[in-house]
């Protein structure tokens, strides 16, 4: 699960991690007294706008403006909440802008970069940092690896304070930067391993020019993302709480509801596989033989038959979707159930694209006899000897329609 980066700005503001003032803006008509109070707040006339949506790139796409005046503000939001955002990450239909941070903006005199996620070599929880914070972090890592700084995280210990003090030695604060971005990094780790978090980055992290009250400048987190292991959400009431549905794919949220493991994809030829694993060499094999798969669709070990009927039904709701290919493997589940109830799925929602249906496993003979006596009435359904068979038969169907 991810959360918008207001959203992540208070769970950092509420561990302990400075952020500059920020408040939610969802109208046009009200960007302008939110300047006003975060501004006032903080003193300055200089604030930045930014849309709110689970996706990167903002900056070169526009959505994300500084302003010096109410007047500017206003505008701004106009821009945003008026047009969809339209990013590498967000293909050419682009996004909804529905939600809008205004948050005061500080003078940057360095940034950088640190976040924490799971090493999946190693097992264990890393904190990443790099003095080359900013948008072009993934660049950095591609072309200079050597300024990516990886320390482990002890499972059960968490973050040590002499961790955090040698990174903080390393990427260049002095004086008394030291102790803040120590502190920052400490109690971002206590806020990822209490909150069951996947992801939780501070991009850019940064000091502040030298001033009066501080010296030796001010090490702030102005920008943060976060993303949550679900199956950890149970325990965090107040996570869930920050789920924003409007910024899910609805067919997932559709699969979801019914246990169905569902993620979009961008080909033509729709999966229902039992079991993610299988799941996976069936959009292998898919490729290999010259087609793109147009999901991944997971319906579980035993699903019934009202799943796999809503299973497809969500396959179909993608107008890209040209065939669709169904492996089963029946362990425990006979496969003669099985296939009456992809039949009697199929009937009840008229296909009209090519069905190859490829079963394995207990009473398979039975299931395919089905399976073959059922083509007289669903004229699109082809069955396949093995996956490869299988592939290629809706491949060809595909290519052919």
């Amino acid at each position: 699960m991810k959360v918008h980066e207001y959203q992540a700005r208070e769970l950092l503001s509420d561990a302990g991690v400075p952020v500059p003032a920020g408040r939610l803006v969802e109208s046009i008509e009200s960007a302008a007294g939110v300047y006003k109070d975060v501004t006032g707040e903080a003193g300055t006339d200089l604030a930045v706008v930014k849309a709110q949506v689970h996706a990167g790139g903002r900056g070169k796409a526009g959505f994300v403006k500084l302003v010096k005046t109410a007047d500017d503000a206003t505008e701004a939001a106009r821009f945003m909440l008026t047009n969809r955002m339209v990013s590498p990450q967000t293909g050419e239909e682009g996004l909804e802008v529905k939600k809008l941070l205004v948050a005061a903006g500080v003078d940057i005199a360095k940034e950088y970069y640190l976040a924490i996620t799971t090493d999946r070599q190693t097992r264990r929880n890393v904190m990443i940092a790099s003095a080359e914070g900013g948008v072009e972090i993934e660049k950095v890592a591609a072309e200079t690896p050597e300024a990516i700084i990886t320390t482990p995280i002890h499972p059960t210990l968490g973050l040590q304070p002499h961790q955090a003090r040698t990174v903080a030695f390393k990427l260049g604060f002095k004086g008394k930067q030291v102790g803040q971005a120590v502190k920052v990094m400490l109690n971002l780790a206590k806020l990822f391993a209490a909150k069951d978090c996947t992801l939780a980055e501070i991009n850019p992290l940064i000091v502040t020019p030298p001033t009066d009250t501080h010296p030796d400048g001010e090490v702030l987190a102005i920008d943060a993302k976060f993303s949550f292991d679900d199956n950890g959400l149970f325990r965090h009431k107040d996570i869930q709480a920050l789920f924003d549905p409007t910024e899910e794919n609805p067919l997932e949220m559709r699969a979801a509801r019914m246990d169905l493991s569902y993620i979009a994809l961008d080909g033509t030829i729709g999966c229902l596989v039992n079991g993610a694993g299988l799941a996976m060499a069936t959009m292998d094999t898919i490729k290999l033989h010259g087609g793109d798969p147009a999901n991944f669709l997971d319906v579980g070990g035993g699903a019934s038959e009202e799943a796999v009927t809503e299973a497809f039904r969500i396959i179909l709701s993608d107008d890209k979707v040209r065939g669709v290919l169904v492996n089963i493997f029946g362990g425990i589940m006979d496969c003669a159930v099985i296939a009456q109830g992809i039949i009697n799925a199929a009937k009840e929602i008229g296909f009209t694209v090519p069905l190859v249906v490829r079963l394995e496993g207990t009473n398979v003979e039975a299931g395919r006899a089905l399976l073959e006596q059922a083509a007289s009435e669903l004229p699109t359904l082809q069955t396949g000897a093995d996956l490869k068979d299988a592939a290629e038969k809706v491949v060809k169907a595909v290519d052919r329609s």
